[in-house]
Parts: structure tokens; sequence; C-alpha cells
């Protein structure tokens, strides 16, 4: 058995923007396993600022795994608690070795063609028309539900995009979830969340920065908005999970396999949140197809009731093309269209 890893830098066709600033590109970076006449294929994704990796030895890590590979993925969970995203790359890598085709990881209705995965249309931040034209893209293009990226415009600018919607879309027509990716102070937050609140919102995800526990259970307490977690389950450590959903009872958490240490331990936070009777979703964290591919694989298998956040593959001029595509607010497989192995050709 051997393996090798290179880096793809995916460029996004349209700079995004968010709370954190704007994105024109995002390293990803592929490790493949061989063995025998077999491949397996993994991606380890990073967002600069956001994921807990630390960056100044990445790719020395990399190396070491690829020079160890033959060690097995156990030991790969000791060893690597403080590098989620390789520890994703590694378990779908070894699932794509083990797999009848790299591509194909769970078996399910989805992989056939005779089922598919709701998902919302992402929004990104941007000036008030490019904001609109977005909206009304996604919506016309079969969504009915719309995650909207907040914080950095000017507060009342965003309120009027959420009131145009509403004028011409009712709840009933399209839901709505915001995400603040940090961006309120608790000093104001409160009083943001009762203005949002007026336009029969879904939810906010993240208003607030991290690991300020009790002020965010004193907002998930008092805001009339529901609130879900996003970044505040980056880098727990497992005896911190229940500790901190008891602490701040929100109503919704959010899995990132990338950044909270890939399938097992979105596993585990699923758990937490059935035992806390918490609701969760999946979203992506910016993976190129094939990071998605294995995120959407597994979670379909997970007797889904919320729209996933998995629409993201579509935002790279770059992307692996795959057996992946959206129609009408659903992400689909079709078994049918091969994926372009022309970026696995260093074998």
């Amino acid at each position: 058995m051997e393996a090798y890893y290179f880096k793809h830098v995916l460029k996004f066709k349209s700079p995004s923007g968010t709370s954190r600033g704007v994105l024109r590109t995002k390293d990803s970076w592929f490790i493949v396993i061989k063995n025998q006449n077999r491949i397996g294929v993994g991606e380890c994704s990073i967002i600069e600022g956001l994921s807990p990796d630390p960056i100044q030895t990445f790719e020395q890590t990399l190396n070491e795994v690829c020079k160890n590979i033959e060690l097995g993925l156990d030991y790969f969970y000791e060893k690597l608690s403080s590098y989620p995203s390789i520890l994703f790359g590694l378990e779908t890598a070894y699932l794509s070795l083990k797999s009848e085709s790299p591509f194909l990881l769970f078996k399910s209705s989805f992989t056939k063609h005779a089922a598919n995965i709701p998902i919302n249309g992402l929004v990104w931040m941007g000036e008030k028309k490019f904001m609109q034209t977005q909206i009304l893209e996604k919506i016309k293009s079969g969504f009915d539900c719309i995650k909207i990226k907040i914080g950095a415009l000017d507060f009342e600018t965003e309120i009027d995009l959420l009131k145009n919607i509403r004028k011409e879309f009712s709840e009933k027509d399209i839901e709505i979830r915001v995400d603040a990716n940090c961006a309120f102070s608790f000093d104001n937050a409160l009083e943001k969340l009762k203005h949002l609140s007026d336009f029969s919102l879904h939810s906010i995800e993240q208003p607030i920065e991290t690991r300020q526990w009790e002020n965010m259970a004193y907002l998930c307490e008092n805001s009339p908005l529901d609130i879900a977690l996003d970044e505040e389950l980056i880098g727990l450590a497992n005896d911190d999970k229940d500790k901190m959903v008891s602490v701040i009872n929100p109503k919704y958490i959010i899995l990132k396999p990338s950044l909270i240490g890939g399938i097992k331990q979105s596993e585990e936070w699923i758990s937490v949140a059935k035992k806390n009777k918490l609701q969760w979703w999946v979203t992506s964290a910016l993976e190129s197809n094939v990071g998605l591919n294995a995120i959407s694989q597994w979670v379909f298998n997970k007797s889904l009731s919320m729209k996933q956040g998995l629409g993201t593959g579509q935002l790279f001029s770059n992307n692996i093309l795959c057996s992946l595509y959206i129609k009408e607010g659903c992400l689909y497989y079709n078994p049918d269209t091969s994926w372009d192995l022309a970026f696995l050709k260093r074998f």
C-alpha cells in the first residue's frame, strides 16, 4: 500500500463574501491511496481563518501520513485530533479504497439516481444589487429554501433585502436561513435578532463569536429567532460536546465534517444532538466535488428531515467533473455520468 497527496486550488466563479472577507480561491489537498490495482481518494479542505488545522505544519503532516499509510485509520484517529480536515480526507480515502468504485462510498437509492437530497440555495454577501440578483436566481431555479450570508453590510441594508423578499414571497413560499458567521457583538445581538425575527426566518447561524457559552445561552433563551450553532462546534474535545449543548441549549447544530473531524466526529455530534433533543443539518466546508460527494452519500442515510447545505459544488470554475448535479433545489447523483479522473494523472 502506498499514498501521496497533492494540492488543488479551487477558483470561485465570482468573488464570494462573508463577514470574514471575500473569497476568490480556496485550497484543498487530495490524498490518494493505492493498493495493488485499487485506488482510494479523499479530500482535505481548509478554510483560511476558520479551519483549526495548523497550516504551518499541514503539508508536513500530510507527508508523514502518506509515509505511514499502512498503519491504518485507527492509528491516525489517535494522532491527528488537531487536524480535522486530514482526518476527513483519510476516512474517505480508506472508504474509497474499499469500495467497488473510488467515488461510490455509501450505496443507497441516492447513488442509484432514485432519490435526492433537498438542499438550500446559498446567497453570498456583496453589493445590494448583487445579492438581490442571487436571491432571484435561486428562487427561479427551484429552491424553496435559501441561506443568506449577513453581517458585512450595513444592518439596515440587510433588513431591506429581507423585507423585499418577504414582500414577494411568504414563509410558505420560501424558507430563509441567515448566517452571521460570528459578526454580531453580544451587546447588540438580541436587538438585531428581534429585528430579524420580523421576517419569519427559519434560523440564524452563529450570531456571536464562539466560546461565549453563557452569552450564547442567554441569546438562545431570549431570542425570538431560533439559533443554530456552527463555528461553536469546531475544536471541541469529546468531553466538551455534551457540556456545551447543555449550557447553551440551541435549537439546532450544524455539522461540517471537514472542520469537526470527519464522519466519525459528525456521528458523535449526531448522538449528542439526539440525546439533547436538538435538530441538526450538514453543510459543506467549500470542498471540491470529491469531498462534497462523500458528505452527500453519507448524510443521505441519516433519515433527513431538513434541507442540507450541500449546494456549493457549482461555486468553482475548476471543480472536478462528477456525478453530482442540482435540479430544482435538490442534489442528485447520476451514476451514468463519469467522473473526470484527469486530476489523478499522477498515478
